[in-house]
């Protein structure tokens, strides 16, 4: 039996027995377990009139849901890129560099994330629905500990775009380079990050 198993299982015959959580905390501490095992362990039961320990519900990790959250934080992921790169390729085009020649390459450039996104934004859109109708008929599936995980790190990413852009952006304008065309690239980038951040802002607070 697992350590975590063990101390829910005393838990749960302590509480069983009439024992109050100061008294199971303050033994636990003596015995040596740290204070976040304890106050875990001590959520996972409620005390109810009448009844032995009832259960409250726990984080799972499951393998499917690992693969399921995974295509979906791929697709975000390939998503959020690729319109990106198009974003900048129209700016390119929108507004000219005046240090560079007065011509457009071909399109070849636009090509690759338009072909990116046709395959990727629907299979994004359809693993949306397909969490989001999990979510709404299971609530108990919002404890996933591999949601919350690709949660945090997607979270993670977009945090670490943001403060690369806004790094970029004051090196640019200390270097004296702040265009037209880089500002609005900079403000593509942001508000791609700034939208994957919003998508997920609500998961690790489940």
């Amino acid at each position: 039996m697992k350590p975590a198993d063990q101390l829910s299982e005393f838990v749960r015959d302590a509480m069983a027995q009439g024992g109050d959580h100061d008294q199971i905390a303050q033994a636990l501490t003596e015995a040596g377990w740290s204070a976040p095992e304890i106050a875990e362990a001590l959520h996972g039961w409620q005390a109810a009139p009448g009844l032995p320990p009832v259960p409250r519900p726990r984080p799972y990790a499951s393998a499917t849901e690992a693969l399921l959250y995974g295509l979906l934080f791929l697709s975000l992921g390939t998503v959020a890129w690729n319109i990106t790169d198009l974003g900048m390729e129209v700016l390119d085009r929108l507004i000219p560099d005046p240090t560079e020649l007065l011509y457009h390459p071909a399109n070849a450039a636009l090509r690759w994330p338009i072909a990116a996104l046709i395959v990727f934004a629907p299979l994004f859109l359809f693993l949306n629905r397909k969490v989001a109708a999990m979510a709404q008929n299971d609530g108990g599936r919002r404890r996933s500990l591999v949601r919350k995980w690709f949660a945090s790190i997607t979270l993670l990413v977009a945090a670490l775009v943001l403060l690369g852009d806004g790094i970029y952006v004051v090196y640019a304008l200390l270097s004296g380079e702040l265009t037209t065309r880089f500002a609005a690239k900079a403000v593509l980038v942001a508000g791609i990050a700034a939208l994957v951040f919003a998508y997920y802002r609500d998961e690790l607070n489940d």
